[in-house]
């Protein structure tokens, strides 16, 4: 099942709108467009440092297998404003406040990689519903087709409580043009875990275009700029990355660099986790889509500061990059921008930054990457006023695991940045 972008335009009964609605859409891209290539000038001199050979251009290398089509943190509703856009020339220009830092204990993660289109989620089990494979954008994704369809994670002994009290979850969701869309999560497998308590038989949280909320809005949060919680028929479609963070009582959820809640005590024990959709009927209808991808589960929530002073170093799976490219991902400055305060407020610190790889692909290329993956770390760290004599750089490739390689969460932790102490 292929659905391109021009797929997901919805058809208008009011023409005259629709006219008026495209001659401003129109106009908004040349806007964009003139901008953009002002950006890509600028842009030019510091890609020149992660050029690479060609011959990992295919489907071959450590990111083609190992990440798949993961282009999240990149894509256009990635911006700052939730919209349509290019690639920004730094994330540290949308992303310069976030501050969300993933767990580093891969637990679950599903990047949708050599999954057959038109065929059920192989990692996932189904709850209700229909949910298959689809191509978008030519991105594998995860399409919700029918109203209050949910998934699962399907993992060994799913029926126990795998959720440590400290954990992250993360993923892109798509949200269309004047459409109520809203993506719903559960801190319980709803099908395995029947004997949960009542607590987490509701849905824990709700996140929509422009918000995110607890159940029956008890908490809610609003993003920047934005007067109404569901998108409008004047902004375009766009993903954004939705972040959550569980720290033993206290949730916080983010949309793309904003956090939008911080729940000090939610008084519940998660359980595992289940992703649904809304139950409102135009789910799967042509044009109005409900698509997640790049969906990652971790454990951990333990400060940086306090890895670096137990281990010598700390070994940072949140820092991500484009498939087989050294440019870092806009998601990837929650840990970038907590390494800058650390050195802020530490100045004696001094750092190796490491880039290592999994074992997919070419030895060589991967030993390449890996270099040219910790230069664009330190670039970052640079542009945002770390003193690029306090930091140093090296690649590994895939010479350090962590561990087997044998699955995606193994593979995974091995993917990884490392900051060690000197």
């Amino acid at each position: 099942m292929f659905l391109s972008s021009e797929a997901t335009a919805q058809v208008k009964v009011d023409l005259k709108g629709r006219v008026n609605r495209e001659a401003d859409k129109r106009a908004k891209k040349k806007t964009e467009e003139a901008v953009d290539a002002g950006f890509d000038k600028l842009e030019e001199g510091i890609k020149g440092i992660f050029k690479k050979k060609n011959k990992n251009d295919t489907d071959q290398g450590e990111d083609v297998a190992a990440e798949g089509n993961e282009e999240a943190g990149a894509t256009a509703g990635n911006q700052s404003g939730g919209g349509k856009g290019s690639n920004a020339a730094s994330p540290t220009l949308s992303w310069s406040k976030y501050d969300f830092v993933p767990g580093d204990k891969i637990i679950f993660e599903d990047i949708q990689e050599n999954e057959e289109n038109g065929e059920f989620p192989s990692r996932w089990d189904l709850v209700e519903g229909r949910v298959e494979n689809a191509v978008f954008d030519n991105k594998n994704v995860i399409y919700f087709m029918t109203a209050s369809s949910k998934i699962i994670p399907y993992l060994k002994n799913r029926e126990h409580d795998y959720l440590p009290d400290e954990f992250t979850l993360e993923f892109d969701a798509w949200f269309e043009t004047d459409e109520y869309t809203s993506y719903i999560i559960w801190f319980r497998d709803v099908k395995n875990q029947e004997n949960a308590p009542d607590e987490l038989y509701y849905q824990i949280f709700s996140v929509t275009p422009n918000s995110a909320a607890t159940l029956h809005n008890k908490n809610k949060g609003i993003y920047p700029n934005k007067d109404y919680e569901w998108n409008t028929d004047d902004e375009p479609s766009f993903w954004r990355h939705v972040s959550v963070s569980f720290n033993r009582r206290a949730l916080k959820v983010y949309l793309d660099e904003t956090r939008l809640l911080n729940v000090p005590n939610m008084e519940i024990n998660p359980m595992g986790i289940t992703i649904g959709i809304d139950n409102f009927g135009t789910a799967g209808v042509k044009g109005i889509n409900r698509f997640i991808k790049n969906i990652r589960i971790a454990e951990g929530a333990v400060k940086l500061y306090d890895k670096l002073l137990q281990d010598g170093k700390i070994i940072a799976n949140g820092i991500r990059f484009d498939v087989n490219k050294a440019t870092l991902k806009p998601e990837s400055m929650g840990v970038i921008n907590t390494i800058f305060q650390l050195m802020q407020e530490h100045p004696e610190l001094k750092f190796s930054v490491e880039g290592h790889t999994d074992s997919d692909g070419d030895d060589a290329f991967n030993q390449t990457l890996s270099e040219q993956r910790a230069s664009a770390v330190i670039i970052a760290l640079t542009e945002i006023g770390i003193d690029a004599g306090r930091l140093t750089s090296k690649g590994w490739g895939e010479n350090k695991p962590l561990d087997t390689n044998a699955t995606p969460e193994a593979k995974a932790n091995n993917r990884r940045v490392e900051f060690v102490k000197i």
